[in-house]
């Protein structure tokens, strides 16, 4: 964590690293994965509620827990601008980190894949691939999604590329 931003250095030690090393293929362990990627982003929200910077809700959208679904907003200028988020644990997890999508705005950025998957290559994935598989769920939405928010959303609002929903 060496030359981290220090709100940054800050949440992350808050949020609980895991330690079992298992993806969905592997039975018992995934199960136990689970439970402690629930405990990682139950912590993170906790801590995000309590200092009013709740910004995310998700969940579990298949009882496998390998498929996720929910929103993340984003205030530019005091307007809230909220986005459906989804994504799929890939059969190489934790190796391989989620992708996550944003699928309403896809193709009005640069920054973004087929599907609406928001771009983490360059900054996030050799961070990811450095700290596996201490890194779950929690870490890829706020060293992963929230960095890209406030880098994009800004940009697409001034843009015109995204309209507020009370603009239409």
């Amino acid at each position: 964590m060496e030359g981290w931003d220090p709100n940054t250095k800050s949440t992350l030690t808050r949020i609980p690293l895991l330690t079992t090393k298992a993806g969905p293929r592997d039975g018992a362990a995934w199960t136990q994965r689970l439970k402690e990627e629930y405990k990682s982003l139950i912590a993170y929200t906790q801590m995000n509620k309590s200092n009013d910077n709740d910004w995310f809700r998700i969940s579990a959208s298949n009882p496998e827990g390998t498929r996720w679904t929910g929103k993340c907003w984003y205030v530019h200028n005091l307007l809230k601008y909220e986005f459906d988020l989804q994504f799929d644990i890939p059969i190489t997890y934790p190796a391989t980190a989620p992708e996550l999508e944003l699928p309403e705005i896809d193709g009005k950025t640069q920054k973004m894949y087929r599907g609406g998957k928001i771009c983490l290559t360059v900054h996030f994935k050799p961070l990811w691939a450095k700290n596996c598989p201490r890194f779950g769920i929690a870490h890829a939405l706020c060293l992963g999604l929230a960095p890209w928010l406030a880098a994009e959303i800004p940009i697409l609002v001034d843009s015109g590329a995204i309209k507020h929903k009370d603009d239409a």
